[in-house]
């Protein structure tokens, strides 16, 4: 019942914008639906549609994955080390709140205008939410459960498998869908800085040209991807929590 209307809700909503271009507003500022799904159908068959987005795809997959591996590794360590964790606190708080959006330039002048240079922006876009989140997910431990375990002389590594891992998994799995739409922005502030093909590229070649048809499906896309990627995740969770569980 809920995916129903959801259906209607987004019909909706594109039925009111496309009777609502060229008669309340000039369609020339925002397109329309019909257009837009034309335009898409178009780049479909040229190829042009699997270009771009495998591009786009393919930074902010590599760079979420590779943030959220380095965040949870340095978060866990960290939990493990508190002095160590207090002493670089202010160091990590700055870097978090360090607009990366402005490193871009730079990453594009060490890394180049290859993959590389996405994927090390969508990286630092979505490392320091995993790293907190770990961080915190792991204070929230009981205490006494740790104790227990050290009683019982269990290992790290069983440690780590039986306790700290299951109860990080809600904390990874919100970070990941944090991350999802972080780690796009990630790889399409790169496209935009210095690219050939990918979504952002497209669409800021297409605002360029004043082609709001070409930029709207770009950002259709883009929607598109955030939307199953997040769908995905809600279908991963499950196992997971099962996992937890025992």
């Amino acid at each position: 019942m809920i995916q129903l209307w959801r259906v209607l809700l987004i019909a909706g909503l594109l039925l009111a914008w496309e009777l609502a271009a060229g008669r309340l507003f000039n369609e020339f500022w925002s397109s329309k639906p019909s257009l837009i799904a034309a335009r898409l159908w178009t780049m479909l068959w040229s190829g042009e549609l699997a270009r771009h987005t495998g591009a786009t795809v393919s930074e902010a997959g590599l760079g979420l994955l590779c943030g959220g591996l380095l965040g949870v590794l340095i978060g866990v360590v960290l939990a493990r080390r508190p002095r160590v964790s207090q002493v670089i606190d202010p160091v990590v708080m700055g870097l978090y709140g360090l607009p990366r959006v402005a490193l871009a330039p730079l990453f594009v002048l060490w890394f180049g205008i290859g993959l590389l240079s996405k994927v090390m922006m969508a990286l630092s876009m979505v490392l320091f939410i995993f790293l907190l989140n770990t961080l915190e997910g792991i204070r929230t431990i009981d205490a006494d459960q740790i104790d227990l375990l050290r009683t019982m002389r269990a290992g790290r590594w069983y440690t780590l498998r039986r306790l700290i891992l299951p109860a990080i998994v809600p904390w990874i799995i919100a970070s990941v869908r944090i991350g999802i739409g972080l780690s796009l922005v990630g790889a399409v502030v790169g496209e935009l800085i210095g690219a050939n093909r990918g979504l952002g590229w497209y669409v800021e070649k297409s605002g360029g040209q004043l082609d709001t048809t070409g930029a709207f499906a770009g950002l259709a896309v883009l929607l598109v991807l955030a939307v199953v990627a997040n769908q995905l995740v809600v279908l991963i969770e499950q196992p997971l929590t099962k996992w937890r569980a025992k």
